[in-house]
C-alpha cells in the first residue's frame, strides 16, 4: 500500500514509518495538516493516516477539506482524543476509522489493511433525472424539458426523496420523517397539500404527470402512465 501518514510528534511519526515499511508499505510523511492536504490532493494513496491535534491545520480541517473536493481516500485518525464525543466528530468530519493513542502496532497495521480491501467508495450523484425532469444537486435548480422551475426549500426537499426512490412506492408516512422530520402523524394534510402544489409546479403537458397517487399506500414518481 502507499500511505500518507500526516503526524506532527516526530516519535510517533518514526514508529509508525519505520513499522510500515518493515511491513512492505510505501510511506509518505507530513509533519503539518497544510502539507498533509497538499500531498493528500496532488498524490494517489490507498489510505491516509492522520493525527488530529496538528499544526496549521487540524485534522478535522484536513478530512472536512478532502471530502469536500470529493476525494475518497479512506481515512484513519490516530490521536490521543479518545472520547465518544471526539470520534463521533471524526467520522462525522469524513474519517473511516479511529485508533487512540497509545496504541498496538499490530491493531493500527490490521485497520489499515482493513480499510484498503474496502471497495472505493462511488462519488454521489449531484443530478437527478426522472424522465425528462432533472434535478441539480449543486446549483439547488430544477428543470422539466428545459424549463426552470422555482421550488420553496421544502418542495424542493420533497421532490428530491421522491426522485431517489424513482419507481418506488413512497408512504405518507415515510414522507413525514424523510421531508417534514416528523417522527408522529400531525394529523394534518401538510404532505396532500405539498405534492399537490408539487405536481402543479411540475406540469403535466404533452409528457404527462410524473407524480402518481396509489391509492390507500401513498406516491411514486416516474415517467410515462
Amino acid at each position: 500500500m502507499k500511505i500518507l501518514l500526516v503526524e506532527d510528534d516526530t516519535e510517533t511519526a518514526g514508529f509508525v514509518r519505520r513499522g510500515l515499511t518493515e511491513a512492505g508499505h510505501v510511506v509518505d510523511h507530513a509533519a503539518d495538516g497544510a502539507d498533509g492536504l497538499h500531498l493528500a490532493m496532488a498524490e494517489s494513496y490507498d489510505v491516509l493516516v492522520v493525527d488530529r491535534m496538528l499544526p496549521r491545520l487540524d485534522g478535522l480541517a484536513l478530512v472536512r477539506a478532502l471530502r469536500a473536493a470529493g476525494q475518497r481516500t479512506p481515512v484513519l485518525f490516530l490521536t490521543a482524543r479518545t472520547g465518544v464525543g471526539d470520534r463521533v466528530e471524526g467520522l462525522e468530519a469524513g474519517a473511516d476509522d479511529y485508533l487512540g493513542k497509545p496504541f498496538a502496532f499490530a491493531e493500527l497495521a490490521a485497520r489499515l489493511n482493513a480499510l484498503a480491501r474496502r471497495p472505493p467508495m462511488a462519488a454521489e450523484a449531484t443530478i437527478l433525472k426522472v424522465g425528462d425532469l432533472e434535478m441539480d444537486l449543486l446549483k439547488r435548480q430544477v428543470t422539466r424539458a428545459g424549463r426552470r422551475i422555482d421550488l420553496q426549500p421544502r418542495e424542493f426537499r420533497l421532490l428530491e426523496y421522491l426522485m431517489r426512490r424513482e419507481g418506488q412506492v413512497v408512504t405518507r408516512t415515510m414522507l413525514l420523517e424523510g421531508v417534514w422530520d416528523f417522527h408522529f402523524d400531525p394529523k394534518t394534510s401538510v404532505v396532500e397539500t405539498h405534492v399537490s402544489r408539487l405536481r402543479g409546479k411540475l406540469g403535466g403537458d404533452e409528457a404527462g404527470p410524473l407524480i402518481h397517487t396509489m391509492r390507500g399506500a401513498g406516491y411514486v414518481i416516474r415517467a410515462g402512465d
